[in-house]
């Protein structure tokens, strides 16, 4: 996860520097905000680059870490997300939240850090969207659990007990993806590069003791 902030001036120290003299006095607070307000306003600046780089925006908070706010931005796409799209999207955003401040004041006051990536597996699927970018992989979703096979406008297909179920978006609850371990069947114990070894092994005694 990519981070950014702004430097705020810190107490004894020069705007943004790194202090020499360890601080002894308690951290302040960051200023009293209403959260819920300075995240719908960050919303308004944020969405709009997300989308113009072609990601949709997943999740927007907005919390207090002692005397800063953190500003988390998470991200989504077909295909997924890279930590290079990340870096990109992540200056994008703050270079958009200096320019919002400068045209029209602070949207949060005090120092922030903000934080860009992407949603892990626990995210609940939720979107059609979600339901697409997970097609293969093994959900809980209704009580049952089954094997995304397709998406489509009406809703999803899936595998349960071996037979196709469709199911519509609109008795669709949250799904949760499954974490599946590899099986062994499919594991991989290097059985050919043992023969190759085996093999090559004969080949060398084979010509022992020919004159």
């Amino acid at each position: 996860m990519t981070q950014r902030g702004r430097a705020g001036a810190r107490p004894g120290g020069r705007p943004g520097g790194r202090r020499t003299q360890p601080d002894t006095r308690s951290t302040p607070l960051a200023p009293r905000i209403d959260l819920t307000a300075a995240r719908a306003r960050l919303r308004e600046v944020v969405e709009p680059v997300v989308t113009k780089a072609g990601y949709d925006l997943e999740d927007l908070t907005l919390s207090r870490a002692g005397r800063r706010f953190v500003v988390r931005v998470l991200i989504d796409a077909d295909g997924g997300i890279g930590l290079d799209d990340v870096a990109v999207v992540s200056r994008e955003i703050s270079e958009a939240l200096d320019t919002a401040d400068e045209q029209g004041g602070e949207l949060l006051s005090g120092e922030y850090q903000l934080e860009v990536g992407s949603p892990g597996v626990d995210r609940p699927l939720t979107e059609p969207r979600h339901w697409r970018r997970n097609v293969g992989r093994l959900v809980a979703v209704n009580g049952v659990t089954g094997r995304v096979l397709s998406t489509s406008d009406s809703g999803v297909t899936l595998e349960v007990d071996g037979a196709p179920r469709e199911v519509a978006w609109a008795d669709l609850g949250a799904g949760k993806v499954q974490i599946e371990f590899k099986r062994m069947d499919e594991a991989d114990f290097g059985d050919e590069d043992e023969t190759d070894d085996l093999d090559d092994d004969d080949d060398d005694h084979e010509g022992e003791g020919e004159e």
